[in-house]
């Protein structure tokens, strides 16, 4: 099979697609022929071998796909050669055929199509679990997201505002800000050309926000803590600009603010159950097409190195989904 392959950690480029073995479904697991897998940031960060996991070399990149089971292995049940499906893995969807723990496959509902049901599982969990389980969101609050074109921030524009919150969406160019409008966001900043904290006042009546969802880093994390309100919450996501920040403690003692880390992908390994109902969730609102994964790019295998570079520099919309079979 045909897969997009890391054999050393280092630049983007480097990577290639290559021939390599098929696998084969162990015990528990099955073997998936990939339709399609989404890009994501951290794919970007592990073959640098900057993520906080590094597999063993050689590997491929590409944790979220969908496509069919081509093989079942002992003890799996509930799933058969032929079912349509969307997984999750560690790494290795950026190919033709992933091996694949049968517990973290789901099947693909009859109304969503491959590019979809790979954008979903990743991003959308993520936002649910950070806004609902981390920072108790409530109605009638004000949320803002930084990052909000990418593929989680339009996950927590559409969440937020089903969970009733207002949403102010920041992003670094107005054709960013046009695509969080189209998910729903309330207000936008473009946070390049404006003060952050400015325009939150502006749009606030300077009480501030209740909840920032900051994904970015850098010293926009700084900023938006400073622009929450009595009892804000910053939710700690992920750093999009490559830069871990280093935040003052007293702006946390000043208004009573709260600090917090999101981890959905051990946060779902301790609580099945409870991810097991955000799923269900996830689906009922994608059947009342009440959140649409933005799907922006489709590509094939061999464009996945300019995406992830692309991606790398903060240079897409949405989600790049990659046509493995094209």
């Amino acid at each position: 099979m045909k897969a997009l392959v890391c054999n050393a950690f280092g630049p983007i480029e480097d990577l290639k697609v290559e021939d390599v073995e098929s696998p084969s479904a162990g015990p528990g697991q099955v073997v998936v022929a990939i339709k399609a897998a989404a890009l994501n940031f951290p794919d970007a960060l592990i073959v640098q071998g900057l993520y906080q996991v590094k597999p063993a070399l050689p590997f491929s990149p590409g944790a979220e796909f969908a496509g069919v089971v081509k093989t079942v292995g002992e003890g799996v049940s509930h799933l058969k050669v032929g079912e349509r499906v969307m997984a999750l893995v560690p790494h290795g969807g950026l190919a033709e055929e992933c091996a694949v723990d049968a517990r973290g496959v789901i099947p693909l509902p009859d109304d969503m199509d491959y590019a979809t049901g790979s954008a979903l599982l990743l991003t959308y969990c993520t936002s649910l679990h950070a806004l609902k389980d981390v920072a108790k969101l409530a109605a009638g609050e004000t949320l803002l997201v930084l990052g909000a074109s990418g593929g989680v921030g339009i996950a927590a524009i559409e969440i937020g505002k089903l969970m009733g919150a207002r949403v102010i969406a920041a992003a670094s160019s107005e054709e960013k800000l046009a695509l969080c409008r189209e998910h729903g966001a309330d207000e936008t900043i473009d946070y390049v050309r404006d003060d952050l904290r400015e325009r939150v006042d502006a749009l606030t009546e300077k009480r501030g926000v209740d909840v920032v969802y900051d994904a970015v880093g850098g010293a926009y994390s700084e900023a938006a803590l400073r622009a929450t309100s009595w009892g804000g919450r910053l939710l700690v996501v992920g750093f999009a600009t490559g830069e871990i920040p280093r935040i003052p403690l007293n702006l946390a003692l000043l208004k009573e603010r709260e600090i917090l880390g999101v981890y959905w992908g051990d946060w779902a390994k301790r609580n099945p159950k409870l991810q097991q109902a955000h799923l269900l969730q996830l689906l009922d609102w994608f059947r009342n097409q009440q959140i649409a994964p933005p799907v922006t790019e489709q590509l094939p295998l061999a464009g996945a190195v300019d995406a992830l570079q692309r991606i790398a520099k903060r240079q897409v919309r949405g989600k790049v989904v990659v046509l493995v079979d094209k």
